[in-house]
């Protein structure tokens, strides 16, 4: 059990890490709203208007959904509340946040 709290512990420390904006690879002007989701659709929007590849990981590092999006509205009806982890590719760039779905 102390395995595990630690595991999960160190994972959200990494991933609070990765939310800061400004790193380099980050996708300029990324926005990520409603977080956490209620509605069971998140928007993504960047500056540039291109498609984004969309991967989406549980917090034990399991990837339950891939997709492209071409627009910025994300279906998310099909995954479980919880805690996520959110990785968006665009062109060279990629952006990781925590996503909560309640």
């Amino acid at each position: 059990m102390k395995k595990l709290l630690l595991l999960i512990s160190l994972f959200f420390i990494s991933f609070s890490y990765a939310q800061e904006s400004g790193t380099n690879g980050d996708i300029d002007g990324f926005k990520l709203y409603p977080n956490p989701v209620t509605q069971g659709k998140v928007n993504i929007i960047t500056k540039a208007d291109a498609p984004k590849k969309v991967h989406i990981y549980d917090v034990l590092g399991t990837q339950v959904l891939e997709t492209t999006i071409l627009g910025s509205e994300l279906d998310l009806t099909d995954l479980d509340a919880g805690v996520y982890l959110l990785r968006v590719f665009q062109k060279d760039n990629v952006a990781t946040r925590k996503l909560i779905i309640k």
